[in-house]
């Protein structure tokens, strides 16, 4: 005969916690809810796996804009690049990429400049002023026979490429008895390849990092080529940290100079600190002759310096890590953050665009850093919805950015 157990010793006999001694209704009541609440709460998505270098590559293609040659060269040389540098292959990273490089180049390796012949006098009449030495002379010298035989003049004046007037100049250097006086080591020929990289950049890059392909000439060669464009322009649009929260401040400072959109909003909080107008163009101390001397934000800042807890000196140790991600882990900077959005009551940004009016012989019209990322922009999330991932929450913050005032 089985008597059914008083429910304390059924309780007992099994070390059920003691909450058991509640009536047994109560407790499948408790359970049922706390089921139907867990039953309830959103679940978390995963982050998506890691594209496969196949994957990457073919997100590549498709997100290339129609008309576009050799796509499946582009998509190894662009995938090449992230892999070599350890970006991650994502399609907001990778469109970010294929967008500076329409913007740029239009995709076209050795893309043709307008006017680039007169550009070209242009530049060696300033460089023989410089110099001291008479234009004409300088002029008659560059009727001599060039290494393909034809004139430097004549050369310079078919030139249509930067390529093309680069290899000029070299020669020019080498060759000409004025070459070294007139240039030196220095050929003024900055930029090249489809993504219009800084040739300086690529060259301290290469300092600091091993170039992955053999080279057959100079680092200023390889940036001419696809691979090189592509490797270099990658590394100075994506390789560097950068606490921004759209992809629009890096188009920014890859036109004005790393770390320019934070720069750009610390000098905004400088000003809202301490009531003295600014330029937001992102230069925190002075360049070139003028470096010695406190330039306009640096003397803005000192009038907070007192507030700060900050003398001169320190303000400008501080200053000078503007070029790097050190100026964000500074007491001034949290302490210029802390006074200025006391003094506004609100949340301050802590990237803007900034505000330069671009300067280039090449360049015929106004034209802006924020003009310039606000392009590039558009032109990545038209990359997006090519491969379909335009509601990636990096297209909605990069939105969001180019709408904002």
């Amino acid at each position: 005969m089985h008597a059914r157990l008083p429910l304390r010793l059924w309780t007992r006999r099994t070390r059920m916690p003691r909450m058991a001694h509640f009536p047994l209704r109560f407790l499948l009541a408790a359970v049922v809810a706390l089921l139907a609440a867990c039953a309830g709460e959103p679940t978390r998505p995963s982050a998506p796996a890691p594209l496969t270098p196949a994957e990457a590559r073919a997100l590549i293609a498709r997100g290339l804009p129609a008309g576009v040659a050799d796509r499946a060269g582009w998509a190894t040389d662009i995938y090449a690049a992230f892999a070599t540098l350890r970006i991650d292959a994502t399609p907001p990273a990778l469109c970010a990429a294929l967008a500076v490089t329409e913007q740029e180049s239009g995709f076209r390796v050795h893309p043709t400049v307008p006017g680039l012949a007169r550009i070209a006098w242009r530049e060696i009449d300033a460089k023989a002023e410089a110099a001291g030495i008479p234009k004409l002379l300088v002029h008659a010298a560059l009727k001599l026979d060039s290494s393909d035989g034809r004139s430097y003049s004549e050369r310079i004046d078919a030139a249509t490429t930067e390529l093309e007037l680069s290899r000029i100049f070299e020669d020019i250097i080498d060759r000409v008895p004025m070459g070294k006086r007139l240039f030196g080591r220095w050929n003024p020929v900055r930029t090249g390849g489809p993504m219009q990289v800084g040739i300086a950049f690529a060259e301290a890059h290469a300092r600091d990092k091993p170039y992955p392909y053999p080279a057959a000439g100079s680092v200023r060669d390889e940036v001419f080529t696809r691979r090189g464009g592509m490797y270099f322009g990658i590394a100075h649009l994506l390789a560097y940290e950068a606490n921004y929260d759209a992809y629009i401040y890096r188009y920014a400072d890859f036109n004005a100079g790393h770390y320019a959109s934070r720069n750009a909003a610390f000098q905004q909080a400088v000003s809202t600190a301490s009531g003295v107008p600014l330029e937001l163009d992102g230069d925190l101390i002075a360049h070139d002759s003028d470096a010695a001397k406190p330039g306009s934000t640096e003397l803005a800042v000192r009038t907070l310096g007192e507030r700060l807890g900050m003398g001169d000196a320190a303000i400008r140790r501080a200053l000078e890590q503007g070029s790097g991600p050190g100026l964000e882990r500074t007491p001034l900077y949290r302490r210029v953050f802390e006074l200025a959005e006391a003094s506004a009551r609100k949340p301050l940004p802590r990237a803007v665009l900034p505000r330069i009016d671009l300067k280039s012989p090449k360049i015929t019209r106004r034209l802006t850093t924020e003009w310039f990322a606000r392009r590039v922009d558009e032109r990545q999330q038209r990359c997006l919805a090519r491969v379909g991932a335009q509601n990636t929450p990096d297209a909605h913050k990069a939105r969001e950015a180019q709408q904002a005032p």
